[in-house]
């Protein structure tokens, strides 16, 4: 189903209309390991986190912590749009978590390895409010040696 701003009400309608996007300069792609050398970590949007974390707040540009051995029965989605469609979450977390297939492609040699930890954001926030987090978790990567993400934007 195709939804228009004008089928929105008028204040959802207007923030909507009037996000500001930020501009990017291109940066081209690194020449890298194959993917078989590679410690792959998952980073979702879709507001994760293990039961009993703090759940996400409007405007909350911060991430949570999932380490990769996490149950998914642990896992809960407490993302605040009204908007977003809980239903592939419910009925599998690989939707908008795919650990599972992440675990077979590094036990089949198609990575090199799973991160010790993975992290989820929740959407809708404004780009500038994650920049300090993002750069706080960028370090975390580093010394987890990761050298490559699968980014599950939800």
């Amino acid at each position: 189903m195709v939804k228009r701003l004008s089928d929105l009400p008028e204040v959802e309608a207007h923030h909507l209309a009037n996000i500001k996007c930020p501009t990017y300069d291109d940066t081209p792609p690194l020449a890298g390991k194959p993917l078989q050398q590679r410690r792959v970590v998952l980073i979702s949007t879709a507001g994760l986190h293990k039961r009993g974390d703090r759940p996400f707040q409007p405007g909350d540009g911060s991430y949570r912590v999932i380490p990769a051995d996490t149950a998914a029965s642990e896992l809960v989605m407490s993302h605040i749009s009204v908007n977003f469609d809980r239903t592939g979450f419910q009925q599998d977390l690989n939707v908008s978590f795919p650990i599972d297939r992440l675990r077979e492609l590094a036990a089949d040699g198609v990575v090199g390895s799973m991160a010790a930890m993975h992290y989820s954001f929740m959407g809708a926030f404004p780009p500038e409010a994650a920049e300090p987090h993002a750069r706080h978790l960028a370090g975390l990567l580093k010394n987890d040696q990761v050298d490559a993400a699968i980014l599950v934007p939800v």
